[in-house]
């Protein structure tokens, strides 16, 4: 009897023993595992800002996104999203073209837009009919498309960026100010091409000042224009501002009275936008939109001036796709061939 008391009572202090520990380890690693959750929850990875980046994927020309977005996460370390907005036939073939190739990697989300919302907002105009594709006018739509996020960037497809994207997000909008462009008067060492191709840089280009409801806005005709192929949006001011009808609005009043077409300088979805944002706009640094390359292919800027460039755009009839084109070697850099072999790049010896 004595020696089953003596067992018993040393099994109890080997019971004792082992709860304490439990106990022990409970009161000081927990602490310690706690630390490192919250170490995972505030590292810059986790914390990083996303920055959402609207593009759209347009049906013959889905190379151009393609090109555009490797040119951005190529010369980045942001925490990129990617938005690709296209019509429901053309997002299943754009989303194969991503996740089976070197892009697979990207963060991005697929949006369909719908073109019946343009139903009688655009007015049929047979010169230039790229001009009225729907997916041309998603940028009007971009509180509806994008709903998360308070800033967001929208880039025309026909650009390569090559700078760091982060850069151009961080661009300061003025209080009550619901976007940013790049003026078109803003960079001289454009002028001389300007110029040359008998581009047009003030509202007299894209506006008709012979119809009264646009010589009622008060806006002088020499007034400098701005492109809306690059845009940094404050999300929260579009929407306080119903920036979206204003657009709606000057489309169909378009529609009735034709107050601009695509004989003018910037075509059917800039127009609006100039009478929208006239005065009502912050500026974005004009390194961050080189444009109208694609305008002539005749007229080349210098080869030093586009590798100081943040941002390529080839704005115009002559995309570095197709030929002929200019500068066509700064976009194809970025271009990765299409892995189902339907788009194909237009040259010369092709």
């Amino acid at each position: 009897m004595a020696l089953l008391k003596k067992i018993n009572q040393i099994l109890l202090l080997l019971l004792i023993l082992t709860v304490c520990a439990i106990l022990y380890n409970k009161v000081h690693k927990a602490p310690s595992a706690l630390k490192n959750d919250a170490v995972d929850l505030e590292s810059p990875m986790e914390m990083e800002e996303e920055i959402p980046v609207v593009i759209c994927a347009a049906a013959g020309r889905m190379g151009a996104t393609v090109a555009a977005i490797s040119s951005i996460y190529s010369n980045t370390e942001a925490n990129v999203l990617f938005y690709i907005v296209g019509l429901k036939n053309t997002i299943p073939h754009i989303r194969k073209w991503i996740e089976n190739s070197k892009l697979k990697e990207i963060k991005f989300k697929t949006v369909e837009f719908n073109p019946m919302v343009l139903k009688g907002k655009i007015r049929q105009d047979a010169s230039r009919p790229e001009l009225l594709q729907p997916l041309n006018f998603v940028r009007f739509y971009l509180p509806l498309l994008i709903q998360k996020h308070e800033k967001v960037i929208y880039l025309d497809d026909d650009i390569i960026v090559q700078g760091d994207i982060q850069e151009l997000y961080d661009t300061k909008l003025a209080p009550g100010h619901a976007a940013a462009f790049s003026d078109d008067c803003d960079l001289p060492s454009t002028h001389e091409m300007v110029r040359s191709v008998g581009m047009q840089n003030t509202y007299m280009g894209f506006l008709d000042y012979r119809k009264q409801a646009i010589r009622d806005l008060g806006i002088s005709p020499s007034t400098c224009s701005f492109n809306p192929g690059v845009i940094v949006a404050n999300m929260t001011e579009w929407k306080n501002q119903r920036l979206t009808k204003q657009l709606e609005k000057w489309m169909q009043r378009n529609v009735e009275e034709n107050l601009y077409s695509s004989t003018l300088g910037g075509g059917v979805a800039t127009s609006p936008m100039l009478i929208v944002f006239h005065g009502k706009h912050s500026t974005i640094n004009p390194m961050w939109h080189i444009r109208h390359l694609g305008w002539s292919p005749d007229t080349r800027y210098s080869e030093h001036f586009l590798q100081e460039a943040k941002l390529l755009h080839w704005n115009g009839r002559y995309k570095p796709w197709d030929y002929p084109s200019v500068h066509t070697d700064l976009w194809e850099n970025w271009f990765i061939p299409d892995p189902s072999g339907k788009f194909k790049l237009t040259r010369p010896d092709s």
